[in-house]
């Protein structure tokens, strides 16, 4: 009996072919943005999805995927015509929903207008629930369906910890900080 619908994505099995990674110029590189641009945008956003899934109580996993899933994303799509922080929401609840431990939209919205808040050093204040919310979740859920058809809905990622995790486990070296932080 034929397998259907059985993707199973690895290190070795990976989403980006070759001529998609450096030194291949990416979407937004062709579109005229520097390449330390891209890479400063790219790191922000991966640590906003970082603090993101912290702020939302995530497992690391939730916040490995969110950021995979971004990468992906901006090999296909350019920083110039899709908002990097837009799109760093969408990574972070559909990871959340991918490592079955989704949050409410507006939990995730919610979160961000804080890190933006926090970074930014201006008095926190709650978000409004306004127009302009109501069209930042537009926004989220819009882009979180680019995010998936971008990537034909092949999302699986097989992170490579779990097995070091497991292995630390079964040498009974889980309780060894130094190790367990090396590894």
């Amino acid at each position: 009996m034929p397998e259907y619908g059985r993707v199973v994505l690895t290190l070795s099995n990976v989403l980006l072919p070759p001529e998609k990674l450096y030194p291949n110029p990416t979407p937004s590189i062709i579109e005229g943005l520097p390449y330390d641009v891209e890479y400063d945008l790219r790191l922000i956003g991966c640590e906003l999805i970082q603090s993101a899934c912290l702020l939302l109580k995530l497992p690391q996993t939730a916040v490995a995927t969110g950021q995979v899933l971004f990468h992906r994303y901006y090999y296909s799509s350019s920083f110039v015509r899709r908002p990097m922080e837009i799109f760093a929401m969408a990574c972070t609840n559909l990871a959340a929903k991918i490592e079955e431990n989704a949050r409410r939209i507006r939990d995730v919205i919610n979160v961000f207008h804080h890190i933006k808040q926090v970074r930014s050093g201006k008095t926190i204040r709650p978000l409004l629930v306004d127009q302009a919310y109501i069209d930042r979740k537009g926004e989220v859920i819009k882009a979180e369906r680019r995010v998936l058809k971008e990537l034909g809905f092949c999302v699986y990622v097989k992170h490579p910890h779990k097995m070091i995790t497991m292995y630390l486990k079964v040498l009974e070296k889980e309780r060894e900080k130094n190790l367990v932080q090396t590894a």
